[in-house]
This record gives C-alpha cells, sequence and structure tokens, in this order.
C-alpha cells in the first residue's frame, strides 16, 4: 500500500501542489527519495528515520520508494520531511489511508521527532485553502498559517502529536493568528523646515505612487526627505497586507506570526550585492527590492551601488 500526503513546492511566494507518495516494496533494504530533489530533500531519510527511531519505531526493512510527484519539478527545502514522514506512517499502516486526504502538510523534522518551524508558512496556507485542503505545519508557524483564513491548519509541536491526533488519543486545537502590531512611528514631515519643493514633490510621489530622484550637494536634506516618505503613506489594504505578509513569510521575517500594516521601508547599503537587492540564492529568497513591495525601497548613495552607473 502507498502513503499519499499533499505538500508545497515554492516558486518565488507561488506555492505549487506537490503530491509526496511512499512504497515498501521488495528487494534489497534501501531508503530513497526521487522527483528531482536538492540535497536538503534528499537528506530527509536520515531526518525521518531518527525522528522515528525517536518515537520508538524501526523503519520497515524493505525498499522504501519516496516520491515527489511531479517528478520534473525541482524540490527545494527541508520542509519536505514531515509530509514525506506522514505518507510512510500511512504506508506503515500506523495511520489510517484516508487520514490525510483532506491535508498538506509542511515541517523540518528534528532528530527526537520534535518539529522545526520552515519558512512559507502563509503562502503553503493560502496555498492549501485554494486547493479545499487544511495545513498541517510546525507549532511555530501556526500562528502565522491561521492569518489564510478559511483553511482549518494544525500545528503540532512533534510527530507523536500528530499520530495521536488521527489515531484518536488527543485532539490538537486550531491555532489562533499571530497579534497585528502597531507599527513604530515614522519621521514626520512637519519637522523639516524649509525645503518647500522638496516637500512637495515628495507629497506629490506618495499621492500618486510615483518614483522619486533627489540630487543635491551632501547636507541638503536629501536623506531625511526620503526617509520621511513612509509616514505620508496610508496602512496597507487587506489584500497588500497579505501580498507584503506572503513575501516576507519566504523570507522567514514573520517573527510569532505577528503582521502589521505598516508599509515595509527597506534602505539597503550602497556595497550590498545584486543577489541581495534583487534575491537569488542557490535557494531563491526575496531580495530589498521585493522585500519593499507596497513600500519603500530607499537607495542612498544611488551612484555607488555596483551595476549602476
Amino acid at each position: 500500500m502507498a502513503g499519499r500526503v499533499a505538500t508545497v513546492a515554492f516558486e518565488g511566494v507561488e506555492a505549487r501542489r506537490v503530491e509526496v507518495e511512499v512504497q515498501l516494496t521488495g528487494g534489497a533494504v534501501h531508503f530513497a527519495v526521487v522527483g528531482l530533489p536538492d540535497k536538503a530533500v534528499a537528506e530527509s531519510k536520515e531526518r525521518v528515520r531518527a525522528a522515528f527511531s525517536g518515537l520508538g519505531l524501526a523503519l520497515p526493512a524493505r525498499r522504501i520508494v519516496a516520491n515527489l510527484s511531479p517528478a520534473d519539478l525541482p524540490k527545494e527545502g527541508s520542509h519536505y520531511d514531515l509530509p514525506i514522514a506522514l505518507a510512510l506512517l500511512i504506508a506503515m499502516g500506523i495511520l489510517p489511508s484516508d487520514a490525510l486526504d483532506e491535508w498538506a502538510a509542511i515541517g523540518e523534522l528534528k532528530l527526537d521527532g520534535q518539529i522545526a518551524p520552515v519558512a512559507g508558512a502563509l503562502p503553503a496556507a493560502v496555498a492549501a485553502n485554494a486547493w479545499g485542503l487544511g495545513l498541517i505545519c510546525p507549532e511555530g508557524c501556526g500562528a502565522e498559517a491561521a492569518w489564510a483564513g478559511g483553511a482549518p491548519v494544525l500545528a503540532p509541536r512533534s510527530l507523536i502529536a500528530i499520530v495521536n491526533h488521527f489515531r484518536g488519543a488527543q485532539v490538537m486545537s486550531p491555532p489562533k493568528p499571530g497579534p497585528m502590531l502597531e507599527g513604530g512611528k515614522a519621521p514626520d514631515l512637519k519637522d523639516v523646515k524649509g525645503q518647500e519643493q522638496a516637500k512637495r514633490a515628495l507629497e506629490i510621489a506618495a499621492a500618486g505612487g510615483h518614483n522619486l530622484l533627489y540630487v543635491g550637494p551632501p547636507g541638503s536634506g536629501k536623506s531625511m526627505l526620503a526617509q520621511r516618505l513612509p509616514g505620508l503613506l496610508p496602512p496597507l489594504s487587506a489584500a497588500e497586507l497579505l501580498e507584503t505578509s506572503m513575501v516576507h513569510s519566504m523570507a522567514g521575517l514573520i517573527a510569532r506570526g505577528a503582521l502589521t500594516r505598516s508599509r515595509p521601508f527597506r534602505a539597503p547599503h550602497h556595497s550590498a550585492s545584486m543577489a541581495a537587492l534583487t534575491g537569488g540564492g542557490v535557494r531563491a529568497r526575496p531580495g530589498e527590492v521585493s522585500l519593499a513591495h507596497n513600500g519603500v525601497l530607499f537607495l542612498d548613495e544611488l551612484p555607488e551601488f555596483s551595476g549602476i552607473r
């Protein structure tokens, strides 16, 4: 019997559905993960093995094949640990075959069976809701995932808690959304004396959502004026809040599920690399440009940035 659990693969802030299938077959004893996994996904079999040992379970002495479908989609990250473990529990007969038909799962397993937080819980919950599924995520991500609304969320602390929940030994309560934080007080434009023409340009840029370039000698107040732009902008709307929070979720910047309606203000140093500005790396992460979405990207000393000449 094959165990099946849904999970997600991230493409930017978009979450694509991935089916995790685990089957026990004959042949040499081996645990294989297939479906274009990266190094972190391929190593999940060792974390799953250790987590099972922490629960007092031994992997069956059979050939175990975990397939991540679609097989032509690259899989990156450690959040595949939990769905692989759950699909294996179904294949072993420890969980009922239909227990997770209406759930998707993400989470990284620790060696003792605890579930570590992962980035992207909010986009994963939004996607699961669109597919008509609930989301199982780490306890540390529950308050963040609960902001998706509509989709049921379970946030267990450990693998054994999930087993007990679906076997009826204990019932987990759904997590509540994290707090809505009041943003810090932005610098006020009233503190600027004079510079009426520059202040007028700032107000027009804020009202129309325009780009703004200040040119002038050092000490003329360019940076002081630009830093006061966020104070002229209205709070994020509900749709903008969700968009912005999904980007920050992928960057792992949402602490304890706390969101804020204050518009982001990003001011990278001119020595920042192109990957830090635009995103990139082995596992692409949002850069400063993306993190400033729906807010302000302040490039002080613009000519000093690499690639801008």
